[in-house]
């Protein structure tokens, strides 16, 4: 008999500490990180349709995520907005002249040397970035989070650029982001990025298979 309450007390204690966790992220879930959630769900399924309207939600969500990433201390990932800003509008511009006849961009590939090179940058740039970032600033884990922003630059400026390897980038990126903003708090965005992660295979395989086509 005493086993037995003693599994129903720990049963409840269970479910209150259930509870109280979601209760807890719910309260850390601002409104504007909920938009700007949203806001990037619909960049993302129409970038893997190749559609460049892809780029009004991405500029409305980058604009969100400033504010979101500064508050948390995160300034890496703040300042990267700001290049998301300014690489958008490129974007934009670049996918919009290089549409086919269907209205969708046209895909491209890396030679092998450059895809190296492109590797080598970025974990340079990681390096390099998280030392500034350690050093100057009271930033929030800097290397972990100088390596999301300095992939994300990579992958940005691939995608801009119409090349199927961005995805690679994106994906490393999601993996990396998604225990970064567990720890931070950022709870939806941390499902966000999960959300990419999937999103991001869906999409260097459509690439893929449009690419060959």
């Amino acid at each position: 008999m005493g086993a037995r309450l003693a599994e129903q007390r720990a049963a409840v204690m269970r479910r209150l500490h259930g509870s109280c966790a979601l209760a807890i992220a719910a309260d850390n879930m601002s409104p504007i990180e909920i938009v700007a959630v949203l806001l990037g769900i619909a960049n993302i399924l129409l970038i893997i349709r190749r559609s460049v309207w892809n780029y009004p939600f991405g500029i409305a969500m980058v604009t969100l995520y400033f504010f979101i990433f500064r508050d948390a201390k995160l300034y890496s990932d703040a300042g990267l907005q700001v290049f998301f800003l300014v690489v958008n509008l490129y974007g934009w511009f670049s996918w919009s002249r290089n549409k086919a006849e269907a209205g969708e961009i046209v895909v491209q590939r890396l030679a092998r040397q450059g895809l190296f090179a492109w590797i080598a940058g970025s974990v340079i740039a990681t390096i390099g970035w998280g030392f500034l970032m350690s050093t100057y600033t009271d930033a929030s884990y800097p290397f972990w989070d100088a390596g999301v922003a300095m992939l994300s630059v990579a992958g940005q400026i691939l995608m801009a650029r119409r090349y199927l390897e961005n995805w690679w980038w994106w994906i490393v990126v999601n993996a990396i982001s998604i225990p970064l903003y567990v720890v931070k708090d950022l709870h939806l965005t941390a499902g966000l990025y999960a959300l990419y992660f999937v999103l991001a295979i869906a999409g260097l395989i459509e690439w893929r298979r449009v690419q060959k086509a």
